[in-house]
């Protein structure tokens, strides 16, 4: 983790109250998909936690929704502004057994709800990079909602589209376009009852947690979580857990 003072250079909605913001500063050290940024708003005590999206050595790119006065005055910010960002945070998703041959027989799906898509298209970049070729399925409430469809296309994956209200794509949950696939593994970030369901259908996977964050890296212990071995830190020891970690409280 490192305090950087990094600029914007571009900002732009997906969707409704949702924008993406690529910042511009020093992210070699950022190296695994599923981490995340600390930002200082100016105006608010707290910093806002945003999971990274995508990223190279000189910049980063992060997709959040408004929630709140402190992510709707960052929405608002002017390109060349310059924010106090802790980064990188959280330890990501792990890749690295991925494409060996021990491995070659896991068929993993990729799998995400609303907000928690953005993080796995940097993990869906990087298994590409390994010609890694996953499953992608993208859980919404309604065809409005939907983001980054055309950015999983670029990489060369055709995602699979869900939607409660079946505007768009499959009518359902990420489940539901699961079902007919025997999957061994997944990787997933979204609300709770969404990594509940893909929990129950996968021997094994990795799942990324949303919680509410003060310091974001393990001091405050406001994200304190309950695991099978004790209690852990979605910051520090997390976002990302294994699943046969978890316990869930829901």
């Amino acid at each position: 983790m490192e305090r950087k003072n990094m600029k914007i250079t571009r900002m732009r909605p997906l969707a409704v109250d949702v924008y993406s913001m690529t910042l511009a500063g020093d992210c070699r050290d950022v190296e695994r998909p599923g981490r995340f940024i600390n930002i200082t708003v100016p105006g608010f005590y707290l910093r806002r936690p945003i999971s990274i999206s995508d990223w190279d050595d000189e910049s980063l790119t992060v997709v959040f929704r408004i929630a709140g006065g402190g992510t709707a005055a960052l929405s608002a910010m002017k390109e060349g502004t310059e924010l106090d960002v802790l980064s990188p945070l959280g330890n990501g998703f792990d890749i690295s057994a991925l494409g060996d041959e021990a491995t070659k027989a896991t068929m993993p799906a990729i799998v995400g709800g609303g907000i928690g898509v953005p993080p796995l298209y940097g993990l869906a970049k990087a298994m590409t990079e390994k010609g890694l070729r996953p499953d992608v399925i993208l859980g919404f409430n309604k065809s409005d909602e939907i983001i980054m469809e055309e950015d999983f296309r670029r990489l060369g994956i055709e995602p699979v589209i869900t939607t409660v209200d079946g505007s768009a794509g499959i009518k359902g949950f990420v489940t539901d376009a699961m079902k007919d696939r025997d999957y061994d593994y997944a990787f997933a970030c979204g609300p709770a009852p969404m990594l509940k369901a893909v929990y129950d259908l996968v021997p094994g996977g990795q799942f990324s947690f949303e919680a509410r964050m003060a310091c974001g890296f393990g001091a405050c212990m406001g994200c304190t979580m309950e695991t099978v071995t004790g209690y852990k830190r979605v910051c520090k020891d997390g976002p990302i857990f294994y699943k046969e970690e978890i316990k869930w409280q829901i």
